[in-house]
């Protein structure tokens, strides 16, 4: 099978892949601004790979989303493999991308935190691990509309089936108005929203300190966000909350409004979830304020797609009071030096999480999806 990297010109057909197992689709301005990623410019790394066919358009897909990590005076740079599509006529095809990807030369891991359940055991015959050990298989949620995640619960053991071209027809189902309206969120002392994303900004000057902590983060420098928030596909720009503490920043939660499927409710999805070492009491606060505002923003429950042992240390009680989702082990990695993965303690931030979640369509793209679907259905019938 001929494996090359992913061009321009395959946008198109990228698409068409995504469409077929029901995943989102991007414009051509958000294809344009993932290859922008400034990390992966430095690196001069791919886009991605596909396996073409004989006239050469991609047939199945592996995308390459690069970042750009501190540990303390070191720049470092990893990986995560996302968007691994491979059609059934494809099979065999994810063995060659998977290769194509740990091929990469510069980075000190690569990894995948988002794997699915029926992805999941492919990862352990190229070496990648199932990390961190003790967690790599959870998710966090805490419920905050009961009716709602009942309803979702219906239509996937009613539905659960159905091809992507069947719920396309079907069209979006158990969607919110609220996440859509203007939220003015109810917040505890010390707890704000960011809107400075400046380099001169208290969020600077955070990062700065947090960059200097013995440990290895990815990259959350202002400049990086900014990058992160002009995606051009972003229906709904996300929830940044920081905690306060004698007038400087000392955590970090950001948190991002989806929508898995035609079939689901919205969520409210925890993108990042940081704080100083001497301030790690800031997350379960934080955390804590996403969950009392989730359902006034039209969101069935708060998630946390993956989790740390030190990140459930801190959280306390609050991991007590969630449902344990996952079950299969989503997050795999080879990192080269021992030492590097004893420091690292990631958070969805790190993985494929803020540029893969669904956004929820705008009313806009929903109407006219559904006038659309309308369409076929009696063009079906004629």
């Amino acid at each position: 099978m001929a494996v090359r990297p992913i061009v321009r010109s395959d946008h198109d057909a990228l698409n068409r892949l995504h469409r077929e197992v029901g995943w989102p689709e991007r414009s051509p301005a958000g294809w344009r601004w993932l290859e922008s990623n400034p990390a992966r410019e430095a690196l001069d790394a791919p886009a991605g790979w596909v396996i073409t066919d004989e006239h050469d358009r991609p047939a199945a897909m592996l995308g390459n989303f690069v970042q750009r990590f501190q540990h303390g005076s070191r720049t470092l740079y990893g990986a995560t493999g996302f968007s691994i599509i491979v059609p059934p006529s494809r099979k065999g095809a994810s063995r060659p991308l998977i290769r194509a990807f740990l091929k990469q030369s510069g980075l000190f891991a690569r990894y995948t935190f988002n794997a699915n359940a029926r992805s999941a055991p492919l990862y352990g015959l190229f070496g990648l691990r199932p990390w961190p050990g003790q967690t790599h298989a959870l998710k966090l949620s805490w419920t905050t509309d009961r009716l709602a995640c009942i309803g979702g619960r219906v239509l996937r053991t009613l539905l659960g089936g159905i091809s992507a071209e069947t719920a396309a027809r079907l069209g979006e189902q158990l969607m919110n108005p609220r996440v859509f309206g203007r939220h003015v969120l109810t917040l505890p002392d010390g707890v704000s929203v960011l809107r400075d994303l400046s380099d001169a900004s208290a969020y600077g000057d955070f990062w700065r300190r947090l960059s200097k902590e013995d440990r290895l983060l990815a990259d959350r420098s202002p400049a990086t966000l900014r990058w992160r928030l002009s995606d051009p596909d972003l229906t709904l720009p996300p929830v940044m909350l920081t905690c306060m503490r004698g007038g400087a920043v000392v955590g970090l939660a950001m948190a991002q409004i989806t929508k898995t499927s035609l079939i689901e409710p919205p969520c409210l999805d925890i993108v990042d979830l940081i704080a100083l070492e001497t301030d790690q009491d800031a997350l379960p606060l934080l955390t804590r304020a996403l969950i009392a505002n989730a359902r006034a923003m039209g969101a069935a429950k708060v998630r946390l797609q993956m989790t740390t042992p030190r990140l459930l240390e801190a959280l306390g009680d609050l991991t007590q009071s969630a449902r344990r989702e996952g079950g299969w082990g989503h997050c795999h990695a080879i990192v080269d030096d021992p030492a590097l993965a004893e420091a690292w303690a990631p958070t969805p931030f790190d993985g494929d999480y803020g540029i893969c979640l669904r956004n929820p369509p705008a009313p806009t793209v929903r109407r006219r999806s559904t006038a659309l679907a309308a369409s076929r259905g009696r063009a079906a019938k004629a």
